[in-house]
């Protein structure tokens, strides 16, 4: 049995957090977890297939090993685990693109100036590169592409808890404001065949979607109208419902009333929008939420309450009428005409 640490272990242990992501990145990026798909093999075979040192190599997979990320075997072999298996990519439940995203140093040199931000209220994104996310992304499209990676790379997890979660057969047409590639739309469609669906984003983004796998899948794409445009000026009309998943987010508390209210002046006379996002609860115990908020801060976002999403709802007309969970981390917030 395991001995219980003491507070001054534990706060050891979370102060050099970095270090475990700063190890799970450099695997990502050497694609490790790819190498050993086919079954264990020795740190000098993976050192000359990553074209690293082998020294250098193992005692990176025996520090990842300490926590559960790969194992060594006998003979200096190492194998998968369940939490490395992740890593792979091209794999239905693969972290890979995330876990480079979230690591990479332009979003690090963000993270460096969130003292910054705490002390100015600014945002440390914008103190560290000079403008905003979306616009540093649109110039630098490797990091966009590994970007809009890591963000399906989520998607794949949460996607079927949100589709299976909320009774969509009773809506005709859904409208997916910021949708993306279309991976929850698709998923939805998929679970509803009665129902249609548009697909909202910006020109590029729509541009990139028609080709994607999602859209063009057998049984979705007969039911799947693209439509290009920017939802802060208007979103396609005639919707009975305007699901937003990751967009509220993104913006600040006007921005988002701007959204909410385009989706409401848009929507059918029984219309209904559907903001999917964390819901921040009250107390003190674990949330991935709490921790994505740090996240939303240095990008210039954030994640809300109950409280704050009913009086955005209520700003732009609406009112909030339910929240209903899934069984993924997120929420399904409906609301209606006031």
């Amino acid at each position: 049995m395991a001995r219980k640490l003491s507070p001054p272990e534990m706060m050891r242990n979370l102060a050099i957090g970095y270090w475990v992501s700063r190890l799970v990145h450099v695997a990502a990026k050497l694609r490790l977890a790819d190498l050993l798909k086919s079954g264990p093999r020795t740190v000098e075979d993976l050192a000359s297939a990553a074209d690293v040192q082998p020294s250098a190599l193992y005692r990176l997979l025996r520090a990842l090993a300490s926590v559960g990320i790969f194992a060594e075997i006998k003979g200096r072999r190492f194998k998968l685990t369940p939490l490395a298996a992740t890593l792979q990519t091209g794999v239905p439940n693969s972290m890979h693109a995330w876990v480079v995203m979230i690591n990479e140093r332009w979003m690090w040199e963000s993270w460096n100036e969130l003292p910054h931000g705490v002390k100015t209220g600014e945002m440390p994104f914008l103190k560290a590169h000079g403008m905003p996310i979306f616009q540093y992304l649109e110039r630098h499209p490797e990091d966009l592409e590994v970007f809009g990676e890591s963000m399906s790379s989520l998607s794949r997890t949460e996607n079927p808890a949100i589709a299976a979660a909320y009774k969509f057969s009773k809506i005709r047409t859904l409208v997916d404001v910021g949708g993306g590639h279309g991976s929850l739309l698709a998923a939805v469609l998929k679970a509803n065949p009665r129902l249609t669906g548009v697909l909202f984003d910006q020109g590029a983004v729509i541009a990139r979607a028609e080709n994607d796998q999602h859209v063009t899948a057998k049984g979705v794409a007969e039911r799947c109208r693209l439509v290009s445009g920017n939802f802060f000026e208007a979103v396609p009309k005639g919707g009975d419902a305007y699901i937003m998943k990751y967009i509220l987010h993104d913006w600040n508390d006007d921005e988002c009333v701007k959204i909410l209210a385009n989706c409401r002046a848009a929507m059918s006379e029984n219309g209904k929008v559907l903001v999917v996002d964390n819901v921040v609860s009250a107390g003190n115990n674990p949330s991935w939420g709490k921790l994505l908020d740090m996240q939303m801060l240095i990008i210039g976002g954030r994640e809300r309450t109950k409280e704050e999403f009913a009086a955005l709802f209520a700003a732009a007309g609406l009112k909030l009428t339910r929240i209903v969970p899934t069984k993924c981390p997120l929420s399904i917030v409906e609301g209606v005409r006031a």
